[in-house]
C-alpha cells in the first residue's frame, strides 16, 4: 500500500483525522485516550489495523508513536496513538493546551510486515524499495523502525540501516544475526 493506492476514503480519513485531534483534545481536558467511538462507525475503521500517528508544530516533529501489530479497530489504534504521541513520546514533554491549535496530525496505517530474504547487507540494500518500505529491525530483544516517510530525511539506503541499527541500540555495521521485516503505510494528515 503506498500513498498512490489509497484504501480509505476522504471521509474515512478525516473521520481517523477528527477523533486523532478529539483524542489529544480529551486527553488534555481529563488526562487519558478517548475510547469512545464515534458514531456511526464506519465497518472498515472497526478493521484490527496498526498505525502510528505523527504530530508536528511549525513543522518540527513533536511526537510519533504506533505499534507494528493490529491488535485493536483502526480508530481505536488512531486514538491511542494520537494520545501517546501528544504525552507519552519520551523525546518530547507532555503536550500543553496552548499547543493544541497549532498541531499538525498525521496518521499511517500499516499493512501486515513481511520479511526480508536477504543474507548479507548487499542483497539487504538491493531489497529495499527507498520511499515504499517502511523497515523493521529485530535483534534479541531489540527492535527498532523507521517509517517510509524517513526515505525524505535519509534517502541513502546504506545510511537509513545505518540509524536503523543506531536507533535500536546496535552498532551501525550489518549483523547477520538480525532479522528484517518490511511494510507499506497508507499515510495522511490534514487537507
Amino acid at each position: 500500500m503506498t500513498e498512490s493506492a489509497h484504501e480509505y476514503t476522504i471521509e474515512q480519513r478525516r473521520t481517523l483525522l477528527q477523533h486523532a485531534r478529539a483524542s489529544i483534545r480529551h486527553g488534555l481536558d481529563a488526562g487519558g485516550p478517548l475510547l469512545e467511538r464515534p458514531t456511526p462507525t464506519d465497518a472498515a475503521l472497526l478493521i484490527p489495523r496498526a498505525s502510528f500517528v505523527t504530530l508536528h508544530r511549525e513543522a518540527r516533529l513533536r511526537g510519533c508513536i504506533g505499534e507494528l501489530e493490529a491488535r485493536y479497530p483502526l480508530i481505536e489504534s488512531v486514538a491511542h496513538n494520537a494520545w501517546a504521541a501528544a504525552f507519552n513520546d519520551p523525546r518530547f514533554p507532555p503536550l500543553q493546551d496552548a499547543e493544541f491549535a497549532s498541531l499538525d496530525i498525521h496518521i499511517s496505517v500499516l499493512s501486515p510486515s513481511t520479511p526480508i530474504d536477504a543474507d548479507s547487507e548487499s542483497a539487504l540494500l538491493a531489497a529495499l524499495r527507498p520511499g515504499i518500505d517502511g523497515i523493521v529491525l529485530q535483534q534479541g530483544s531489540r527492535r527498532s523502525t523507521f517509517l517510509p516517510q524517513v526515505w525524505e530525511q535519509i534517502p541513502s539506503p546504506a545510511a537509513f540501516l545505518q540509524q536503523l541499527r543506531l536507533k535500536a541500540g546496535l552498532p551501525a555495521h550489518y549483523d547477520p544475526g538480525a532479522s528484517y521485516l518490511r511494510y507499506t503505510v497508507e499515510a495522511f494528515g490534514a487537507e
